[in-house]
């Protein structure tokens, strides 16, 4: 053995070109990888969004046959959850946590390399659903029983891939979790952590306790479908009501799973922009591990047209309002960080910005959905769209473009041009925004979601829906440009980058007085 190392030097441990990708253990690598693999899924997910809005731009049948349309819807969301959001913040997590602990690498080098590898096969088996004989799963993304049943060989390239997609997820968030409470520095205890650090935390308990429902959820429908259970099946004695369940246990989770690494990343982009350490630091933990309890008892809020008792629907109509209140605790905690603070407003503090107002209206759709008597009326419409896109894309997606720009400089050694960073922020909120907040209106007007055609009367909002999904898509390119531009020619970053540029002015700024609101005024004589 010693002879190979001395013959060989380096070589024989550190493989060059794409070998040393393959085999990487490095966190950083993996990290880059989970980015890179997120931006590719996110292009695939918008394609077949623009489907959808190209099919919607006037009613009657214009581009694809409704078969094709419904798989798009379920394609694209699967793809955007497991494939988009969910590894660009596990990308984050494997870049950052183990700097931001003090440790030299993740718990489990080479599993958190296996980690990574399995999501490119399960993305192949999803998209390659669209080529076999029936296509894709036409379901949603949900994959309700008992269509799911009835469905194509597509359906079990889906079940596999979901499969794939769990057993990641599990991975990683136990190399997450390991590394987290045994990896980290003398002196750091776990409320001297990075927010983003704790907020993985919680996310990584949240995978472990819901990936396996899911896993149970789709491998019901697939022994339905091909081992004569009647799980979700009437004729059989099952229920088709049981999937939702048992899924809305998952998918409720879920949605925190994608929203709770967002607040991690604002909540280290706020403070940075406006020089003052985090409002409340441990209110904002206790928020966010209640949120993350919370979201286990609200799942049928999602079903409360399936018939269930008055009862269970005021349980679960109260119990949804509930978690508003440590929502808003963030939210709270978020301005009061910038209360007199010393703000700058570079690429990364104006999409934490865009998260933070787009977000919050999120959430007050979200309220109103809770109100049983509203969402019977607005259920399965594009107001549910709406809401669910102002979370997730607004919410996470901000976040996560926040969280590139921000430690960029950091990953690469350049600096991005702040220009072009700006400019890609102004058209992502101002098409996203003209994308999805008519359809609020179309949803309260009555249009249900998943059709491919609808009436006349829905034609204008769709219309400005569907143009300003092209150019939300669009921009997008611009964000490419904007990373690609920065590895190749970017200038060198400052040693502290974000204490450069606009932000020079406020370190020469006078100290001013101390400010103490608690201070009682002196006692007039």
């Amino acid at each position: 053995m010693t002879s190979v190392q001395t013959h060989h030097g380096d070589h024989a441990h550190h493989p060059a070109g794409v070998m040393r990708w393959v085999t990487t253990t490095n966190h950083k690598d993996i990290g880059t990888l989970y980015l890179w693999f997120s931006f590719a899924m996110f292009i695939v997910g918008g394609i077949m969004a623009l489907v959808i809005r190209a099919e919607l731009f006037q009613p009657g049948m214009q581009i694809v046959q409704p078969e094709f349309f419904n798989q798009m819807t379920t394609l694209h969301g699967l793809i955007m959850v497991f494939g988009a959001i969910m590894p660009a913040f596990v990308g984050f997590a494997n870049w950052q946590i183990p700097m931001m602990i003090g440790a030299a690498d993740m718990a489990f080098p080479r599993m958190n390399n296996w980690s990574f590898w399995l999501l490119p096969a399960a993305a192949v088996l999803l998209v390659s659903s669209m080529f076999v004989p029936g296509g894709a799963a036409g379901t949603g993304w949900t994959l309700y029983a008992p269509l799911t049943v009835q469905m194509g060989p597509g359906m079990d390239l889906t079940i596999f891939a979901v499969h794939i997609l769990g057993m990641s997820s599990i991975l990683g968030s136990i190399n997450i979790i390991t590394t987290v409470l045994n990896l980290r520095a003398p002196g750091m205890s776990l409320m001297r952590m990075p927010m983003f650090c704790w907020t993985w935390l919680i996310t990584a308990y949240l995978l472990i306790a819901v990936m396996p429902v899911l896993a149970g959820a789709v491998t019901m429908t697939l022994t339905d479908r091909h081992f004569g259970t009647s799980f979700f099946s009437a004729a059989g004695g099952g229920d088709p009501v049981l999937y939702q369940h048992i899924f809305w246990f998952f998918g409720h989770p879920e949605v925190y799973i994608i929203a709770i690494p967002a607040f991690g990343v604002i909540s280290q982009v706020i403070p940075a922009f406006a020089r003052k350490p985090l409002f409340g630091y441990g209110s904002m933990v206790y928020a966010t591990a209640s949120i993350a309890i919370l979201s286990f008892i609200v799942w049928a809020h999602h079903m409360y047209t399936v018939g269930m008792p008055i009862t269970g629907q005021l349980y679960f109509m109260y119990a949804t309002m509930l978690i508003a209140v440590p929502t808003g605790v963030k939210v709270f905690n978020w301005v009061a960080t910038m209360w007199r603070g010393s703000l700058s407003f570079e690429t990364p503090m104006l999409f934490a910005l865009g998260f933070l107002f787009l977000f919050t209206l999120g959430g007050f759709s979200g309220l109103i959905l809770s109100l049983t008597a509203v969402d019977v009326q607005v259920h399965d419409t594009y107001y549910v769209v709406a809401h669910f896109h102002y979370v997730m894309v607004a919410g996470a997606l901000f976040a996560a473009f926040a969280g590139v720009y921000f430690w960029l400089p950091k990953w690469t050694g350049r600096m991005y041009d702040e220009r072009l960073g700006k400019a890609h922020f102004w058209l992502t909120l101002v098409f996203f925004n003209m994308t999805f907040f008519v359809q609020h209106f179309l949803g309260l007007a009555g249009m249900p979601r998943r059709i491919p055609d609808y009436a006349l009367q829905f034609t204008e909002f769709n219309q400005i829906s569907s143009i300003g999904a092209f150019g939300f898509g669009l921009s997008q390119l611009l964000f490419l440009y904007v990373v690609l531009k920065t590895i190749r020619s970017g200038d060198r970053a400052a040693q502290r980058p974000w204490e450069g540029a606009d932000s020079l002015e406020w370190t020469h700024l006078p100290t001013p007085a101390p400010y103490h609101s608690f201070e009682t005024p002196p006692l007039v004589k």
